[in-house]
């Protein structure tokens, strides 16, 4: 795909812009639809056939594409909150699939494709920019609560993810969710037809003991469930909190004896874990996850259930600038001199509109004149992608003199006049 720099999918032309990964099977890529500058990035997954010959190898990139399909089109309604579907109301925490098509110009002949939602940074690369400090409370808190409440619309609809980890949770800019992606190893339950499922680091105790089984050609008796995700989600938390890679420490005999014990150790060492943030909720939540008995471990529903998602945490600004939303808030600005001139507070006002209407639709723009967000300029754009323009073109330029500084702002906070007191 990546020398066709033109696509026709659903009626419409798709400019290729960057392939984001590969896999053994499939490659990503980013597209934009042609003629149409209001339209949303896509993201096509390509199931490229092999090169070397044989109807086997060449079945493999349809049956991958078959699978992920088949899951995503039964999950596809996840958006329509509300629309007269029985509770559990199905959550926007899946990513979408717009549609498939054929690209028959692949080189080893035509390939099937899913065309998807484009987004955003994946917990994977939270983690790096998190090395060895941990993400923060507010964001971890973000990320389990939208992946359980994902999970349990998806084990409600009978269906197994089978491979939860970093890069398979992503960010979704204009809904400010995370979201799951990458549904090629899923199943329904009780009709497991994946024989080795799951990441090494993120494989649940019978998922591990089922893979060994498999290799020696042998069937285990015990069935995998959807409390295989539930495990796999409890190491990504897990990692998040202490901001370190845990797979070898999770195939360590020390964990396989008393994993209880060195979740204890990991929270005893964090400096955050004191009387003004209850880590230890979120400890307990962990627990009730990595379970190795998988029934006794947590459902989904269940741990939406945890006093952890009753705190409310604030973001740190690194979250504001990590996660891209529609509003940009700009700080180092405005002088106290200009809020108390309301001649050259008005004056500021149109010069910031005028700039930040250079990368794309302003819809609404604030400036508190007050605490909390005194000085602060929050700048409301049509969609994230102009939000994220700004951001990088905005940051570290000179205005009055001064530098500024462009972070994202929640939008739903933002609607609700709520202001982060920001937390450095």
């Amino acid at each position: 795909m990546a020398g066709a720099p033109l696509l026709e999918a659903l009626g419409r032309l798709w400019q290729v812009q960057a392939q984001l990964g590969s896999g053994a099977s499939a490659s990503v890529f980013r597209v934009r639809c042609c003629g149409d500058p209001r339209a949303p990035l896509g993201a096509v997954k390509e199931f490229v056939p092999p090169a070397r010959p044989g109807p086997a190898a060449r079945s493999a990139p349809e049956y991958g594409f078959g699978k992920e399909r088949a899951a995503l089109e039964q999950l596809r309604g996840h958006r329509n909150i509300g629309n007269g579907s029985p509770p559990p109301f199905p959550p926007g925490n899946i990513v979408t699939l717009y549609g498939v098509f054929t690209n028959h110009f692949s080189a080893n002949g035509p390939s099937r494709c899913l065309l998807l939602e484009l987004l955003d940074i994946s917990v994977s690369e939270l983690l790096l920019y998190s090395s060895h400090q941990g993400c923060s409370m507010w964001m971890i808190q973000h990320c389990a609560r939208d992946v359980l409440e994902a999970l349990s619309f998806l084990h409600h609809k009978g269906y197994v993810h089978a491979d939860l980890k970093p890069r398979n949770i992503l960010w979704s800019a204009e809904e400010e969710c995370f979201k799951l992606i990458d549904f090629g190893l899923s199943f329904k339950e009780g009709n497991q037809d994946v024989k080795y499922i799951q990441t090494d680091g993120y494989r649940a105790p019978e998922a591990e003991l089922q893979n060994c089984l498999a290799q020696a050609g042998l069937q285990s008796e015990t069935e995998c469930t959807s409390a295989v995700d539930l495990w796999s989600l409890g190491i990504v938390l897990l990692e998040m909190f202490s901001g370190m890679k845990l797979k070898h420490t999770v195939q360590s005999q020390e964990w396989k004896t008393n994993n209880s014990a060195i979740i204890d150790h990991i929270f005893a060492s964090e400096g955050v874990v004191n009387s003004a943030i209850p880590a230890y909720h979120l400890r307990d939540l962990i627990k009730s996850m990595l379970h190795d008995d998988q029934a006794k471990r947590a459902t989904a529903a269940k741990a939406l259930c945890s006093p952890f998602f009753s705190i409310p945490f604030a973001p740190h600004i690194e979250d504001l600038v990590m996660l891209p939303t529609p509003v940009l808030r700009l700080l180092n600005v405005l002088s106290d001199a200009s809020l108390q001139s309301e001649e050259e507070y008005e004056d500021v006002l149109e010069d910031i509109r005028e700039e930040c209407q250079k990368y794309g639709t302003v819809v609404s723009l604030l400036v508190p004149k007050e605490n909390p967000g005194k000085g602060q300029v929050f700048v409301e754009y049509a969609n994230a992608g102009d939000s994220k323009a700004a951001q990088k073109l905005l940051t570290g330029r000179m205005f009055d003199g001064k530098f500024v500084v462009a972070t994202f702002y929640p939008l739903s906070a933002y609607k609700r006049g709520y202001l982060y007191q920001t937390l450095l």
